[in-house]
């Protein structure tokens, strides 16, 4: 069975989302969480901007835009970092193979108010899967960096203007993301 994948075009807007193998573990300790940031930071920041992410026990989800100068196809970026990430945890618990699935899932962002949407999805994703009730107290989110004043290389700013400021950031994920629409959604 063929399936068709989405191109990773410069300008564009992605709702990125991946697992491990038949719902395998990816991240299996603290530090584990950390390396995959810092794989993230390596390879994913020299070809787009990130706005949102979750990092789940076994699956991620980012929210991202492809760099209009993009020096090589943006895919071999994501692409680098899930073999580094692989390579890294294979090693560590003595395992080898594949450890994501293939291809990465992606689905193109059109608006700002899908971006909005993604993005409570994307930060609500430890209640919907029953990890925590506080999704806003979840460490492997963005959500906390957004409302933080930390340096980060999250597009901080740009989110904030989405929602209209920091209050309505919050009042919009206090209210959940009942209203996005199932075509956004991968799981």
């Amino acid at each position: 069975m063929s399936t068709t994948v989405t191109s990773l075009l410069p300008g564009n807007w992605y709702h990125i989302y991946n697992r491990g193998i038949n719902g395998e573990t990816l991240y299996h300790t603290e530090a584990n969480y950390q390396y995959f940031l810092d794989l993230l930071a390596k390879y994913v920041f020299c070809t787009a901007k990130v706005y949102a992410y979750c990092i789940m026990k076994n699956h991620f989800h980012l929210l991202v835009s492809i760099h209009d100068d993009a020096e090589r196809k943006p895919h071999l970026y994501f692409s680098d970092m899930f073999n580094s990430y692989t390579q890294g945890l294979n090693k560590q618990l003595g395992r080898s193979g594949s450890l994501f699935e293939r291809p990465f899932r992606r689905k193109v962002i059109l608006s700002e108010k899908q971006r909005v949407q993604v993005t409570i999805y994307i930060h609500n994703n430890p209640r919907h899967h029953g990890i925590m009730d506080s999704f806003a107290k979840y460490q492997y989110s963005s959500y906390r960096t957004v409302l933080s004043s930390a340096p980060t290389k999250i597009e901080r700013e740009e989110v904030l203007s989405w929602f209209g400021g920091h209050d309505s950031f919050l009042a919009y994920h206090s209210a959940g993301c009942n209203d996005i629409s199932d075509d956004l959604i991968l799981e």
